[in-house]
């Protein structure tokens, strides 16, 4: 199972977008305390959208509470690691963790200076310094699953049917 954590996140629109990108791509969410912003917050609502309600998530008061519930591999993203997401062998039968931290300031140093081999940084120019947080975890969660051939994930569209562009027509 892959996991998304958000340690003390800060801005709403970001976690509510990766709740959306958690129930697409069939991940669960860890949300750290404290937060930049209530749970209820409007702004997470609407980025969610209504899959807030169906992403399979929990809330911890601190890093330490999260880390004795939680097992498994972990990968933390930063603007300081030297691997890319994809120099990995994510193990798909273990839990695997990618940790992201807090917009303004990322992941503690202290968690990160005492995990270096599990540092992650996506390429990009040298003079970004980064992307945004719901767009790092919508391409680090790809990834593992890109490498883990998309479990139980659909590669055709649902709702309208695999087969809409073909019988698909304007009108004209």
């Amino acid at each position: 199972m892959l996991n998304i954590v958000l340690y003390e996140p800060e801005i709403p629109a970001n976690t509510g977008n990766i709740m959306r990108t958690c129930r697409a791509f069939n991940c669960r969410l860890h949300i750290i305390e404290p937060l930049g912003f209530y749970m209820d917050d409007s702004h997470l609502r609407r980025a969610g959208m209504d899959y807030r309600e169906n992403v399979d998530f929990t809330l911890y008061h601190d890093w330490k509470a999260f880390r004795e519930k939680n097992q498994g591999s972990f990968y933390y993203v930063t603007r300081y690691g030297k691997n890319s997401p994809s120099d990995y062998q994510y193990e798909i039968d273990k839990e695997v963790y990618l940790v992201f931290g807090k917009e303004s300031t990322g992941i503690p140093k202290k968690i990160l200076k005492s995990n270096l081999d599990r540092c992650i940084r996506i390429p990009m120019i040298a003079e970004a310094r980064s992307l945004n947080l719901s767009n790092c975890a919508a391409i680090c969660a790809y990834t593992v699953l890109s490498q883990w051939g998309f479990p139980d994930l659909s590669r055709t569209e649902y709702l309208k049917g695999k087969d809409f562009l073909e019988f698909y027509h304007d009108g004209q």
